[in-house]
């Protein structure tokens, strides 16, 4: 998994994301302090964001894309504070289940 934090998001990079969420997600209200991104196999995005939404109060989105056809990435939104909580939990959980040897 990649991890990227962008810590007050330009209005730019707000507008890409929006332009990324799926046509029924799409969100008028989308201001966030912070964006944290995601990106690996699908099956690690869903484990990723059931963990970061269980660990902070944060919104997880999906976003679509380019990326190949086994790649995802998601997007969790909140204030810094959440999403620096949820990203620690996930690489707190990725680096136990390296250990564990999953």
């Amino acid at each position: 998994m990649d991890f990227k934090i962008i810590k007050s998001p330009s209005d730019g990079v707000v507008n890409m994301i929006q332009n990324r969420l799926p046509k029924s997600r799409i969100r008028v209200d989308l201001k966030y302090d912070s964006v944290g991104l995601l990106q690996g196999k699908l099956s690690e995005m869903l484990w990723a964001a059931d963990i970061a939404e269980k660990a902070a109060d944060v919104t997880v989105e999906e976003i679509m894309g380019i990326c190949p056809q086994h790649i995802a990435m998601i997007a969790i939104m909140g204030d810094t504070f959440s999403v620096e909580t949820a990203i620690g939990a996930l690489k707190a959980a990725f680096n136990d289940a390296l250990n564990e040897g999953f």
